[in-house]
């Protein structure tokens, strides 16, 4: 094991978060280090670059009061770690792991880099089964499947922060223990735990995560990092790090079922550009770094499930398309890397739709490893092929009738209209979180106002038993 190394007196440039030192001892990339001013204050750090004579030091805290002379740069023999063990849940923490909830430091039963851990990839197993977040939109038309990476785009001054608490305080595995849910098997199954991540968030904002998640009970089986906007850039890219490194403790060694919720990933993406343009990095597409696939993977893929562990990770980070261009950088490369996306629609949201999620273009790729008989309801995916297949009819329909008016639409074409707008007010739109159950009921509801004929995803058994029948369940 290598042995701490000390600099002092080769410190050439501090150029706003990064410190450029004589390369006057062998380091390694990534290496921890702590940075020391002439005001006996230690501020956390990483090697970021090493050249043949000069390495660059990121100073991750403030470096207000640092001079060249004076400032000790001291080298750690690893990467920077997370000391996690028991009694993580509750807790709140800020961007690099420090608790901020007035607590006792966690007892440090393993050190985890915050790099992540080293998957296999052999070891890998598909994502299978429901959570269940109560969001009709997501768990009947494009669910979250245990181990799968789901994203949300969403759009500056839509509601999901709203959505994202209301998911974290929400989201449960159907039948398993923790949570609160109810149902059989719920002590045989691996307990459940929300790991919440605010990056770059307002005061007001972080208050409001906090306190809804402290109302609602939600804390005690949540672990919550919070980056506000104060905080340097350099801690943007660290915290969502911290987090994972929690999540996968809590599921690979303590063997839980484990959904991380980030937001917001474009404040992440905005730090990278920050940092890679004061690194003086040659800049790719809107001066975001052409790393930024592989770094966005370096978090994304750091879901999943793994052969031999009762645990499983899930992620739903979300993001904010600049322009609510879902074509940007940002969302492209995420949707390039993820399962799938949850899209929010300002349309919607002005006409007072909650959550206001655009079915069309949201899909979940791993929708049919987590639904069916063995799941959740055997009936359950012909009802959201139906759903989906109507919604898109309707939405042709409504494109007709704004060229050529409602007079000159055929009566089931006028059937389709009032389909969408039932759909939009009474399965999308909800006040209150919906079991499944409660969701599929609504489903069936709004599918009665068709022709048993134009729904053709449905069998016979189903159109006579819900449709015909009038049963909801």
């Amino acid at each position: 094991m290598r042995a701490q190394l000390r600099v002092e007196g080769a410190n050439t440039r501090l150029a706003g978060p990064l410190l450029y030192v004589r390369r006057v001892v062998e380091a390694r990339l990534h290496d921890a280090a702590r940075v020391s001013g002439p005001d006996g204050e230690s501020r956390i750090g990483r090697i970021v670059a090493i050249g043949e004579d000069e390495m660059v030091v990121e100073v991750l805290e403030s470096t207000a009061g640092l001079g060249l002379e004076d400032t000790v740069v001291s080298i750690e023999a690893k990467p920077l770690q997370f000391a996690l063990g028991p009694g993580l849940l509750g807790r709140v923490f800020d961007s690099v792991g420090r608790p901020i909830d007035g607590g006792a430091p966690l007892p440090a039963e393993r050190w985890l880099p915050i790099e992540g851990m080293n998957i296999n990839p052999a070891q890998r197993d598909l994502p299978r089964d429901f959570i269940e977040t109560g969001v009709s939109a997501i768990d009947l038309m494009n669910c979250l499947v245990r181990g799968q990476k789901l994203p949300l785009f969403s759009g500056s001054g839509l509601p999901h922060d709203k959505l994202a608490v209301a998911i974290a305080q929400r989201a449960r595995l159907r039948g398993a223990a923790g949570a609160g849910e109810i149902g059989p098997g719920a002590d045989q199954a691996p307990p459940f735990a929300i790991v919440f991540v605010g990056i770059g968030v307002a005061h007001d904002t972080a208050d409001f995560f906090r306190r809804s998640m402290e109302a609602s009970g939600a804390l005690a089986h949540t672990v919550m990092f919070l980056n506000l906007a104060s905080d340097p850039s350099t801690q943007r890219l660290l915290v969502p790090r911290y987090a994972l490194t929690a999540a996968e403790y809590l599921a690979f060694v303590e063997g839980r079922h484990v959904l991380v919720v980030m937001t917001d990933m474009t404040n992440y993406c905005e730090a990278l550009r920050e940092v890679s343009s004061s690194r003086g990095e040659i800049p790719s597409r809107k001066g975001y770094p052409g790393y930024m696939y592989s770094d966005l993977a370096s978090l994304y893929e750091r879901a999943g499930c793994v052969r031999g562990s009762a645990g499983t990770l899930t992620q739903l980070p979300i993001l904010t398309m600049p322009g609510d261009d879902i074509g940007h950088p940002i969302a492209d490369l995420t949707g390039y890397i993820t399962e799938g996306q949850i899209v929010l629609d300002r349309e919607l949201d002005r006409r007072g739709v909650y959550p206001p999620i655009r079915v069309l273009p949201s899909l979940s790729r791993l929708m049919d490893l987590g639904v069916g008989k063995h799941f959740t309801h055997e009936d359950h995916p012909a009802l959201a092929h139906q759903l989906f297949a109507a919604y898109a009819r309707a939405a042709r329909v409504r494109l007709l009738a704004s060229v050529m008016g409602q007079e000159g639409l055929s009566a089931a074409e006028r059937q389709y209209l009032d389909f969408a707008d039932a759909f939009e007010l009474e399965v999308v739109h909800q006040d209150a979180p919906r079991t499944l159950e409660q969701s599929m009921a609504a489903g069936w509801r709004v599918l009665r106002r068709l022709p048993a004929a134009e729904l053709t995803r449905l069998n016979a058994r189903q159109r006579e038993h819900y449709l015909t029948g009038g049963h909801d369940a």
